[in-house]
């Protein structure tokens, strides 16, 4: 049993579709060396700080983000993002504009949609490449996809298990007003365009409360990795 705080989410189905309780389950696939495991959660519920903890415990983190701020430097993709916007994200020219790219599409879905279609299928194919060479790293115990869009944008398929990050509203507004000077209106409207954390909840493995302090999170982590890590082969 997982104490309280941590608990793993029965669901209908495991992620390569396979029924729990079926009785018509097909041969079970061989176990990976070193599962990937993803994190999902509201904005502001600690995605990131849970990333560093399981860092600091031996797992190596791809922070999606970061390869898509890397992409928007990449000439071809900036060229790209020029012809659609022009002025408006490059307003003192020069360097991509990412303050204002993020105005422009978090303002407009299509715009939002339009953006990703054309960063998603890079970042993807750059996060198999980083999977494969973390798991050939015998120092590495698992490896972590910090991804915003996680679920929305089917990185969940490369992933052996997936942990919601939990936190109420309250602590999130907190959080977010505190390290990104964001309103409650702001959080709620960037949200929207994700998919509701009840389905994140529902679909992840684990549930992870993170209302609390840094120790107890961290105890936490601690115990849900070790059950991740007792399900798979050591190489």
């Amino acid at each position: 049993m997982l104490r309280a705080g941590l608990r793993q989410v029965k669901r209908g189905a495991d992620r390569r579709g396979k029924r729990t309780g079926s009785t018509e389950l097909s041969p079970p696939e061989p176990q990976l060396p070193k599962p990937v495991i993803g994190l999902v959660g509201g904005i502001g519920a600690g995605k990131s700080q849970v990333a560093g903890l399981l860092k600091a415990c031996g797992c190596a983190v791809i922070d999606a983000d970061r390869l898509c701020q890397e992409l928007l430097d990449d000439p071809q993709i900036a060229g790209t993002l020029r012809q659609w916007w022009g002025e408006r994200a490059w307003p003192r020219g020069g360097a991509v504009d990412r303050k204002a790219i993020a105005d422009i599409v978090f303002r407009d879905e299509a715009e939002l949609e339009r953006l990703e279609s054309l960063l998603y299928p890079k970042v993807i194919e750059k996060q198999r490449r980083l999977i494969e060479a973390h798991r050939s790293d015998p120092a590495v115990r698992a490896v972590v996809l910090d991804a915003p869009k996680l679920m929305e944008a089917g990185l969940d398929a490369q992933c052996d298990v997936v942990l919601y990050i939990e936190a109420s509203p309250k602590v999130r507004a907190a959080r977010l007003a505190r390290s990104r000077g964001w309103s409650e209106h702001e959080r709620a409207r960037r949200e929207k365009m994700q998919f509701p954390l009840d389905r994140k909840r529902a679909r992840a493995d684990y549930v992870i409360d993170n209302n609390s302090d840094t120790n107890e999170l961290s105890t936490r982590i601690d115990e849900v990795l070790s059950q991740v890590l007792s399900g798979f082969t050591a190489q």
